[in-house]
């Protein structure tokens, strides 16, 4: 499906029955589980293991995966909160063709390389196939009213991101539910912000949503899309597997004391970062309301790290309102048709469009540094700055490539637009996008409160990770991963520790790799 781009290159989707009586799991412990916390000396206050590590010290689950998925509706659910705090309550409505189901609650993390601790499980549950959606006219968006299938109590859950598993009877059918467990408390951390305003963006399920509709065009697409409804794909966890779980194992493996959230919960919470060491933006985070810009703006002013681990971030516009399960339960974002937005003709926001486009146009480099530049691109990662401590310990040398790694969308360093300064551009790669000859780049900077703000420039940083190892695509080999991997590191240890442009200014190179200023 097509769609606007920031450099001129089309874009096409690549890739109740009330409190049941919960059955509690085993919190026994394992061997420690990789590396553990960092030292005082990185992480501010912090001494011996972190929560981090000595949650992931504990046994693993090897067998969460969905090994069984089954028809397409054999089972399927969503929950009617993104996230809870520990403790909380939340509904789980399930649709299903089998007479029963089970569900079981996955922590994800490192886990000894299992990445995976099941916390709890449902007793079997009746099932019952529920009603088909709607499709709301002018909108387009689709609509459930399905009944509750139970309440999930979350008493005893660590903080962590989660994938609940619904497992049909008779071995019908698997699928994930998603939830966020979120932190009371990011003091000290580094804050892992789950992309779920972009999972449901790319949500299909229903037939539409922000690209397409049956058509498979633009002129059905939806204008607005809602998590009341589950996620369409294979296996349910919308883009969580595969833009985020990688680097959430790393770091707990590095026992880098972690908080948990959501860009809906960012966004409603203007100190929610406050304290925070730093703030994780993965690989695919492309969704953002103005009030999550404004607050990540804000915590990098106050010292925060910001690292953007993925290409497009903070690329569209969107407002959030509320369902009939909810608040913040309906993402708005009407595009370049945002003259036809109800919500932006009552004064309820600005337009919800591109950020770079008018009105109101606040391009996105102006936070990351880099801006979005297109798709599709598959190209070597090339290094520039080899003496970059990012790079410590990697053992590359300028011009060294890594194919395959820029892709699928890409960023690169425009002074045409806001770009802070002083920054330092790490990787000049070059590319061509639909025939247009351009870069992609990596890029540091830091600024006057202290903070360093990293962008990795492509969209296929967070997948890399596990190159050679427990997964990894486009052709992406273990030197990558290797390579990804100790970069990764590098970042998490010294954005845990602090301000990173305290001790690490960036020192400006933008003039001498374009040629300008």
């Amino acid at each position: 499906m097509k769609r606007v781009t920031g450099g001129g290159c089309s874009r096409r989707w690549f890739l109740g029955l009330g409190v049941g009586a919960a059955v509690a799991l085993s919190d026994c412990s394992g061997p420690a589980a990789g590396p553990g916390g960092p030292s005082s000396s990185q992480a501010g206050t912090q001494t011996g293991p972190s929560p981090t590590a000595t949650e992931n010290a504990k046994a693993g689950a090897a067998d969460w995966r969905i090994t069984g998925a089954g028809p397409e509706r054999a089972i399927e659910g969503f929950a009617d909160r993104v996230s809870v705090l520990p403790g909380e309550t939340f509904g789980l409505y399930v649709s299903t063709t089998a007479p029963g189901f089970r569900i079981t609650a996955y922590r994800m993390g490192w886990y000894g390389g299992s990445r995976a601790r099941a916390v709890w499980q449902s007793p079997w549950l009746p099932g019952a196939k529920q009603t088909p959606a709607t499709v709301e006219a002018g909108t387009r968006m689709v609509r459930t009213d399905w009944t509750r299938s139970t309440l999930v109590d979350s008493t005893g859950w660590p903080e962590g991101s989660y994938l609940l598993r619904l497992d049909a009877d008779g071995g019908a059918g698997q699928r994930y539910v998603p939830m966020t467990v979120r932190s009371r408390s990011v003091r000290g951390r580094t804050v892992v912000v789950n992309a779920v305003a972009t999972w449901q963006a790319y949500n299909l399920w229903g037939g539409y949503n922000l690209y397409q509709g049956p058509s498979g065009g633009l002129s059905t697409r939806s204008l607005q899309v809602g998590f009341d409804r589950p996620y369409r794909y294979d296996d349910g966890a919308g883009l969580f597997l595969v833009y985020e779980a990688p680097v959430i194992a790393l770091a707990e493996q590095l026992g880098i004391p972690l908080a948990y959230t959501t860009g809906v919960d960012l966004a409603a919470d203007p100190v929610l970062l406050d304290g925070a060491s730093a703030v994780l933006s993965l690989g695919h985070d492309e969704y953002w309301s103005p009030e999550q810009r404004k607050h990540a703006a804000a915590a990098r002013d106050a010292g925060t790290n910001l690292a953007f681990l993925g290409a497009n971030c903070s690329f569209r516009r969107v407002r959030f309102e509320s369902s009939g399960l909810g608040p913040d339960r309906i993402v708005v974002c009407y595009k370049g048709s945002w003259q036809r937005d109800p919500g932006y003709r009552a004064g309820r926001g600005p337009a919800t469009t591109d950020f770079r486009a008018p009105p109101g146009a606040d391009p996105e480099s102006s936070l990351l540094g880099v801006l979005y530049d297109g798709y599709p691109v598959d190209a070597p990662y090339v290094v520039t700055n080899p003496g970059h401590w990012l790079y410590e310990g990697t053992g590359v040398g300028a011009g060294d490539g890594f194919p395959h790694l820029v892709g699928v969308e890409y960023d690169r360093v425009n002074t045409a637009y806001p770009t802070p300064r002083p920054l330092e551009i790490l990787s000049h790669s070059p590319v061509v996008c639909a025939g247009r000859s351009s870069f992609a780049d990596s890029s540091y900077y830091s600024t006057s409160s202290g903070a360093g703000v990293f962008a990795t420039g492509t969209m296929r940083w967070v997948e890399s990770l596990d190159a050679g190892g427990q997964g990894g695509d486009h052709g992406m080999d273990a030197r990558t991963g290797a390579f990804t991997r100790r970069v990764t590191e590098n970042l998490l240890r010294a954005f845990a520790a602090g301000p990173c442009g305290r001790g690490r200014p960036a020192a400006d190179n933008v003039g001498a790799v374009y040629g300008r200023s």
